[in-house]
């Protein structure tokens, strides 16, 4: 059965519209009408993209995804309609859509991401979706990303049709502020035993460096608290309730936008930063931006490159 891409862009206009009859009123049609094409495009997909909630539609699950292929459609249907009307315009923009994953360091995206955005002759409409690298990766699968940057390794990228590059790795720094990292400067590491610290998720590749980098040295600091986010562990870590780890080419960034300073650095821990992306596209355009300008991060932030 073929998709009827007139009732996927009104369910696609329903979705992102507040009511039903604000859409009516955009597409110029009856709500009954509008409703009769929604339930005719949930017959051909099999499931409800929409469940009521008092005078409220709200999207499904399986409508939430809907509606990013639904996005993806009607923009690449823009891009399609600009590239005919301007192939021979040098001021053709291209979307360039990019996956940063959330525990990547903003300072490194913005880098790699500005690479991106100067390419001679390519202009660029950056997109970019922040989240989980395994949610990520299944969008360049699925190509809805072109490129993602995260901070581990992503497993079995070969079997997808997929590419992982190594663009380098750093140290593990330790922050605090100035009254708790005076507490624990003397004698470091040792002197972190019963320390209070504050984690990223399990599972995620910094505290999986942490942890192992204590277990070596035999210490047992106390977790106050932990979460997926980077940002709130900075503002607990701001607030004195513990010390945290960044890698260590954001240390003088966090410095500044926290008032805090470095307790030590864990140069045995490393943490590598990875792109992945569609296998045989390391020479497109922005994509080829992107991995030079690792190799052009500043030495200074302690990132090297792994050959």
């Amino acid at each position: 059965m073929w998709l009827n891409y007139q009732h996927l862009q009104y369910f696609w206009v329903v979705a992102r519209a507040p009511s039903l009859t604000a859409a009516a009123r955009q597409l110029r049609l009856a709500p009954s009408t509008i409703s009769t094409q929604i339930k005719t495009l949930e017959g051909v997909l099999g499931q409800p993209l929409f469940q009521r909630r008092g005078r409220k539609l709200v999207l499904t699950e399986h409508g939430r995804v809907v509606l990013a292929y639904a996005d993806d459609i009607f923009a690449l249907g823009e891009e399609l309609i600009d590239a005919a009307r301007n192939r021979l315009d040098p001021r053709h923009v291209h979307r360039f859509r990019v996956g940063i994953s959330n525990n990547l360091p903003k300072l490194m995206a913005h880098h790699l991401m500005f690479a991106a955005c100067r390419v001679e002759g390519y202009p660029v409409h950056l997109v970019c979706l922040t989240g989980k690298e395994d949610a990520l990766v299944a969008q360049v699968i699925a190509h809805h990303l072109d490129i993602v940057l995260t901070d581990r390794s992503v497993g079995l990228v070969g079997e997808v049709g997929l590419e992982s590059r190594v663009l380098g790795d750093c140290a593990v720094s330790l922050m605090a502020t100035r009254k708790l990292a005076a507490r624990y400067l003397s004698g470091f590491p040792q002197s972190l035993e019963g320390a209070p610290l504050l984690l990223p998720e399990p599972g995620a590749s910094m505290r999986v460096l942490v942890e192992e980098y204590f277990h070596r040295l035999g210490l047992r600091p106390h977790v106050v608290a932990e979460s997926g986010e980077t940002e709130l562990l900075k503002t607990f870590g701001q607030a004195g309730m513990g010390i945290f780890p960044v890698p260590s080419l954001v240390v003088a960034e966090v410095s500044a936008q926290c008032n805090v300073v470095e307790l030590g650095r864990l140069d045995s821990a490393r943490e590598q930063f990875h792109a992945v992306f569609h296998a045989g596209r390391a020479n497109h355009p922005a994509i080829h931006a992107i991995l030079a300008a690792a190799e052009e991060f500043p030495a200074a932030s302690g990132f090297e490159i792994i050959e």
